[in-house]
């Protein structure tokens, strides 16, 4: 096994087991890593050679510490100016580092070394030697650490161990053995993206305040409604806080525009309206009804054939027994890339549907949505660009950082008709410049986080065609794992076929299993093996992926590839390491 640091190594392999024989590499970064200041350069090259392989040139071993915390300075000049010279942390807290008065030298030394505890967990994510989790269980974590907040203030000595604390208990979400949620990987662009949007530290709600910002969401809409399909990138849209708000959006709007007085009067001056999902669909569209007094039983089920994808003709047949009820349907949301098979909706055929009957059609494509970015399977979406309005998440198979989705509306002017509020104190109609930059009033917040940046400079720095690669790999990967493991003894497929998306479903049955008859017992004891299997997973810290039931299904593995940093060797390892924790079940 490789030595902690190792995995620095596989930024030049594929399976990521690092090649000590060749140090021309490391000794290359850690050229580029003396320029860090504050130690960071040698922290680095540490973890690139281990504390008994340093090269001559990286200057040395990290600058020691004392036990009260002063950190020496690592400056060749004599006296001292760098910023660590008499920096003790100890005798230091917030209120020493700016604004206050000489706050300068205190705050650079503090925020260096929160940026080497930053970069050594960045490191350690991508090297396959470190655990994907250091589980504890809750009451453990609680009795371990003193979490409680308290009246007086801590040192910021306490404070950076706090920061070391944390991350030593964080799920290395960037690992390349991760698998557990659709969003995974950590990039560097987009993580540095991030950085600069907290130190910007500002609000979306107008230009005045984020010229920038708004014109990079006004630019980044636009050219992901020209992918949809739209022309000219027409329509409207805005990033809301993760695609479940997004999808509530939708429905907020598509019932404005079949009953605008809504805005004011409220449900009662409504008839009852009916919205339409399929069985596989996101919880997500039932909360908005919750949310927006519509209501559950207002969200009808429509059932899906043996891949998840909605049937249209039970959809048509549903709205026809709505309004024989006198019902109104006013929404359709259909799924491209469902939560847990990865199924695409028939988009065409349900788009005929809204179209006959006059209702709004939305495309839930939080997590299916990145795929308009690859050619090679942009088809599974055919119909989105006849859709009004579309989720789009770039957190998810774009592996942008979280968060990050986007709402697409087609009609333009709409989403500001139903959300605006006119606040004076921040929307002045006598302002200077163009006021159709001022976006804060079609949102319902008026805080809003500034989610764009991240996406725009991930795509200045991959382009389109960056995109495509990561998802071509992603879903390549999907299907090589269902390759191995289609005809593998003791596997068994949720469903026939290769996966249409990321997504792959199976069961792991151990030997005790295979032989068994008794069609109810093999069922319920094949219900407890994906859960032990993952809590195992856990505990040893080697790989996360999910599992659930669904319908009339046990328990089952649900493996989904959104980290470009997976590679084959992880998907074979995974493999290997579910039947080394479930042969003995």
């Amino acid at each position: 096994m490789a030595s902690p640091g190792s995995g620095f190594w596989s930024f030049g392999s594929e399976d990521g087991s690092g090649n000590p024989e060749n140090p021309g590499t490391a000794r290359a970064w850690c050229q580029v890593a003396q320029k860090f200041t504050g130690g960071i350069g040698n922290k680095l090259c540490a973890l690139l050679y281990g504390d008994a392989e340093k090269p001559a040139e990286s200057g040395g071993s990290e600058p020691p510490r004392s036990t009260s915390g002063k950190a020496a300075c690592a400056c060749n000049q004599k006296p001292c100016s760098c910023p660590k010279a008499d920096v003790n942390y100890a005798f230091l807290h917030a209120t020493d580092l700016l604004p206050a008065c000489n706050g300068e030298r205190p705050t650079l030394a503090f925020l260096q070394d929160v940026m080497d505890i930053l970069l050594q967990y960045v490191v350690k994510s991508f090297d396959r030697s470190t655990k994907v989790i250091d589980f504890h269980y809750p009451n453990e974590l609680l009795q371990e650490y003193n979490w409680e907040l308290a009246d007086q203030p801590q040192n910021l000595e306490e404070i950076l161990m706090h920061c070391q604390t944390t991350l030593k208990y964080a799920i290395k979400t960037g690992h390349p053995r991760y698998f557990n949620q659709l969003s995974t990987g950590l990039d560097m662009v987009g993580l540095a993206a991030d950085w600069l949007t907290s130190t910007a530290n500002t609000n979306m709600f107008t230009y005045e305040i984020a010229p920038v910002f708004v014109l990079l969401e006004y630019v980044t809409l636009k050219k992901m409604r020209e992918i949809i399909g739209w022309p000219g990138g027409s329509g409207d849209g805005i990033f809301s806080p993760g695609g479940a708000i997004s999808n509530m959006y939708a429905m907020l709007i598509a019932r404005f525009k079949m009953f605008p007085e809504v805005k004011e009067k409220g449900m009662a001056a409504v008839p009852r309206l009916i919205a339409f999902t399929s069985e596989h669909s996101h919880f997500s569209l039932k909360k908005g009804a919750a949310a927006l007094g519509i209501g559950t039983d207002s969200v009808i089920l429509i059932k899906c054939d043996e891949r998840g994808k909605m049937i249209p003709s039970d959809l048509e047949r549903r709205i026809l027994e709505v309004k024989q009820k006198g019902f109104v349907p006013f929404l359709v949301s259909a799924t491209a890339g469902t939560t847990v098979y990865g199924a695409f909706d028939p988009l065409l055929a349900v788009a005929d549907i809204c179209k006959k009957y006059k209702i709004w059609m939305h495309v839930d494509a939080a997590w299916g949505g990145g795929l308009l970015m690859s050619r090679k399977h942009k088809w599974k979406l055919s119909g989105v660009e006849r859709a009004n309005s579309v989720t789009w998440n770039p957190h998810k198979m774009m592996g942008v950082p979280l968060q990050c989705s986007a709402l697409l509306v087609r009609e333009e002017g709409l989403m500001q008709s139903c959300n605006q509020m006119h606040a004076s104190y921040l929307f002045q109609q006598d302002k200077h410049y163009d006021l159709s930059y001022d976006t804060g009033d079609k949102a319902l917040q008026c805080g809003r986080h500034v989610d764009v940046f991240k996406l725009w400079l991930m795509w200045r720095a991959k382009g389109t065609t960056g995109f495509e690669a990561h998802i071509d790999k992603c879903l390549e990967l999907a299907e090589y794992l269902y390759n191995i493991i289609k005809n593998r003894e003791g596997y068994e497929m949720v469903y026939d076929g290769k996966p249409q998306h990321t997504n792959v479903c199976f069961w792991y049955v151990p030997p005790s299993l295979r032989v068994l008859e008794d069609k109810e017992e093999r069922m319920n004891r094949l219900s407890k093996v994906a859960p032990v299997i993952k809590a195992r997973m856990m505990e040893y810290g080697t790989t996360m992926v999910s599992y659930q039931p669904l319908g009339d299904k046990v328990n089952f593995f649900r493996m989904v590839i959104s980290n470009p940093a997976a590679t084959h060797q992880d998907i074979d390892f995974l493999i290997e390491e579910i039947e080394r924790l479930g042969q003995d079940l």
